[in-house]
Order: structure tokens, then C-alpha cells, then sequence
């Protein structure tokens, strides 16, 4: 029975890994893993009906907090998007110096994935680099430096990677506690490529043409519909402190997160109907939330789910402990398995290998806010920078900017590596 778990989740996992050539969706072959891997072991297990529920209902509890929490907090960032919240950061950049507009990138790439997560920062970031920067090589350095920085930016914040807010919903960190101690780590992981990028920018010469396709996803991204300044930042201050509000909910009622972000979703949904109130339908309703959550990335969230799923099968059946048995007495040292799952996050996606280090290492053996936590969450949150398919934000920029793999392999990929390994340095000798 195990063999068999083991060899439906390897292959589904090829079969995620080789998306493109297969041309099946990852989302698909997740769920069907996750599910397939389920059903086995409860066909084989002769587990009782009664106790295989539970079993099931344990991780599927904590699945579907992850899932309306990321469900949510999409929505709110959505709807800021719908209303062109986001122009209150555009609109301030104005330099067009290249290696100082390289440092306000990676800066508010930083800042901002922490508030968002380095998704959505990602795709924000690369539209607004189309009206910023028309040399295609050289806007494809910046977009290669938002995908380091949005990437180090989740990963000292709760809400800034999905790996993060995993290790903060299962209790293996604490809010306060990772953002002081991953900081500095995090900004070095920023700090060290931009200055590497900024020596690279300054040897060369671009041309200042666009790239063909860019402009016609600009134009089709371009708002149709228009709002005034101050319903514009009324949402975006209200669609900030949904988000901010979150750690604070969650410091204060002991409940899981995904209650403080469906809260401070239901009070943003009764202020843009305030704001609309009154309004023609066709200037209201494409801007009400009713319509934004179609605008959702659903499938992603439903990867999670799928790939979660499989992951707790593979908890359950003991293949996670011995795992980390195997881990142990090769390595003999919680810390380089860390380093080396940040490293292997660049091939392998994060979540998964997040999912599964929460599995093989019991908070009574390592309790909540243990430096192996903190080492992971930075770890997994970084390490895929180091590859352009390593991280969600690097797929969303490859997809965006038609990034050719071995580009990003010879040009950023060693980049990344240093900045990586400069946050990890940081945390392996700075006593905390």
C-alpha cells in the first residue's frame, strides 16, 4: 500500500512538474493525486470507517483554512485592483534613472509582497515595469529582480508566501516573531542582487524599444471603467488594513487567520456597496465583489488543495517520519536539510516541501518558533528565486514577459544563489 501512495504521488508530481509538455493542467493532476493517494490507503488500510474520517478530517480542516484564506485575501486585493487602488503607488514613481529605479523596484517589490503576497506583487509589478522600462533587456533584469524581491518579501511575512502562512496557520511560527527575525535575512536576500544588477545595468546600453506582445496585454488590462480619487483611496486604505488587521485578529482572539480575513473581507464588500450606492448598474456592478471573484485564480488555490491533500497522505501513513529519520541520519543536521530544502524549492514548488517538513518534524520536538521553523520559512520562501519555474511569482513573470528559461538560468540564477545564501549566512551566524 505505501509503495503504491509513493509511486501515484511521484508520478503525479512528474506529471505537475512537466506541465507544458504534457499539456495537462498541474491543478488537475494535483487533485487527482491527492484524492487517488487517499483512496488507496483507505481501500487497503483496513483502517475503521470512524477513525479513517478522522484521519481525513484533521489535515482537511486545515487545508480548507489555508483555502479561505487565500480565497479571501485574492478578493481583497482584486477589488483594490478593480478600483485602481494601486495608482497611489504608481503615480509616485518618477525617476527614470535605471540603476535608482532598480533599487525603488526591488524596494516596493520587498515592502509590498510582505502587505500582499509575491504573487499578486509579481504580476503588479511587471505591468507597471511596461510603462516604466521599454528596453526589453533591461526590463527583463527588473522583472527577474521583483521576482527576488517579492519572493524575500513573503518570506518574512505572514501574508507574504503561501509557505509562510502555512507555517504561521499550523503554529510552527508566530507573526512577531518571524518578521523580526527574518528581516534581516530577507533584505539581505534583496540587497546583495540588486547590487549585482546594479554593476550589470551600468555596462550596458539598451535600446529603447518594446516588446510587441506587452503592449496588447496592456491594453487589455487597461480599466474600463473609471472612479473618482477618493473612492480610489478609500478602498485602497480599507483593502491595506483588511490585510494588515489580519495578525492582529489572530494575536488577539486565538482564532485562525482565515476568520480575520473573511471579517475584514464582509466590512470591505459593505464599503464599496456604500461607495456604489446609488450608481448605475454598469459602472457599479463591474466593480462590486460579486464580479471581482470571477476575476479569482482559482485553479491555484485548488492546487494547493490538491497537492496538500496528497502530502497528508503521506503524513498519515508514517512516509513523512521516516523521511525524516532518513534526513536525519544522512545529514545529522536539521539546519543544512533546511538549506537544502530552500535549494531544492527551485525545482521542486515550496508548498509541498513546506507541507512536508510540517509533517516530519513534531512541534514537541521542535516547539513553536524553533530557529528550524524560522530556517524554513526563509529557506522555501527564497530559494526558488534561484530558478525562474522555482517560485509562483517566477512562473506568473516567465508567463508574463515570455522569460526563456535559460535567459534567467545564465543570467539571474546565480544572482539569486548569493542573495539566497547571503540571508542564510545571516541566519546561521548571528546568534538569535
Amino acid at each position: 500500500m505505501i509503495v503504491t501512495i509513493i509511486l501515484v504521488f511521484v508520478i503525479g508530481y512528474i506529471a505537475i512538474a512537466f506541465e507544458h509538455p504534457l499539456d495537462i493542467n498541474k491543478t488537475a493532476t494535483a487533485l487527482v493525486t491527492g484524492v487517488l493517494c487517499w483512496t488507496i490507503y483507505a481501500l487497503a488500510s483496513g483502517v475503521p470507517p470512524l477513525e479513517l474520517e478522522h484521519q481525513l478530517m484533521t489535515p482537511i480542516g486545515e487545508i480548507a483554512s489555508i483555502v479561505f484564506f487565500l480565497l479571501a485575501a485574492m478578493t481583497v486585493v482584486e477589488l483594490v485592483d478593480a478600483h485602481q487602488g494601486f495608482q497611489v503607488v504608481t503615480d509616485r514613481i518618477t525617476t527614470t534613472k535605471l540603476t535608482k529605479l532598480l533599487w525603488i523596484i526591488g524596494l516596493i517589490s520587498f515592502f509590498l509582497s510582505a502587505v500582499l503576497d509575491n504573487l499578486t506583487t509579481t504580476i503588479l509589478m511587471v505591468s507597471i515595469l511596461r510603462k516604466l522600462v521599454k528596453a526589453r533587456e533591461a526590463r527583463l533584469y527588473f522583472v527577474s529582480l521583483v521576482i527576488i524581491s517579492a519572493n524575500a518579501g513573503g518570506a518574512f511575512s505572514p501574508l507574504g508566501d503561501v509557505t509562510t502562512t502555512m507555517l504561521w496557520m499550523k503554529g510552527q511560527i508566530t507573526a512577531g516573531s518571524i518578521v523580526v527575525q527574518l528581516f534581516v535575512p530577507s533584505l539581505l536576500c534583496l540587497v546583495v542582487p540588486v547590487l549585482a544588477m546594479s554593476f550589470a545595468l551600468r555596462k550596458m546600453h539598451f535600446v529603447g524599444t518594446e516588446n510587441p506582445e506587452t503592449s496588447q496585454e496592456d491594453h487589455h488590462q487597461t480599466h474600463q471603467y473609471q472612479v473618482s480619487p477618493k473612492q480610489r483611496n478609500l478602498v485602497f486604505i480599507a483593502g491595506l488594513l483588511a490585510l494588515l488587521m489580519v495578525p492582529v485578529y489572530k494575536t488577539v482572539t486565538h482564532l485562525p487567520p482565515s476568520m480575520g480575513i473573511l471579517l475584514n473581507l464582509g466590512i470591505l464588500w459593505i464599503i464599496t456597496e456604500l461607495v456604489h450606492r446609488g450608481e448605475e448598474h454598469t459602472v457599479r456592478d463591474p466593480l462590486s465583489v460579486v464580479n471581482v471573484i470571477r476575476r479569482i485564480d482559482v485553479p491555484s488555490v485548488l492546487f494547493f488543495l490538491g497537492i496538500l491533500l496528497a502530502v497528508a497522505s503521506l503524513e498519515v501513513t508514517g512516509v513523512l517520519h521516516t523521511l525524516a529519520d532518513y534526513l536525519d541520519k544522512s545529514l545529522g543536521n536539521i539546519k543544512a536539510i533546511a538549506v537544502l530544502l530552500g535549494l531544492l524549492s527551485a525545482v521542486i514548488d515550496n508548498v509541498p516541501l513546506v507541507a512536508a517538513a510540517q509533517g516530519m518534524y513534531p512541534l514537541a520536538q521542535y516547539p513553536v518558533d524553533h530557529e528550524l521553523w524560522k530556517l524554513i520559512a526563509y529557506c522555501a520562501g527564497t530559494g526558488g528565486s534561484c530558478l525562474i519555474i522555482g517560485s509562483a511569482a517566477g512562473v506568473a513573470a516567465m508567463g508574463m514577459e515570455r522569460i526563456d528559461f535559460v535567459w534567467y538560468a545564465k543570467k539571474i540564477s546565480w544572482i539569486a544563489l548569493v542573495g539566497y545564501l547571503a540571508g542564510v549566512a545571516w541566519l546561521l551566524i548571528v546568534p538569535h
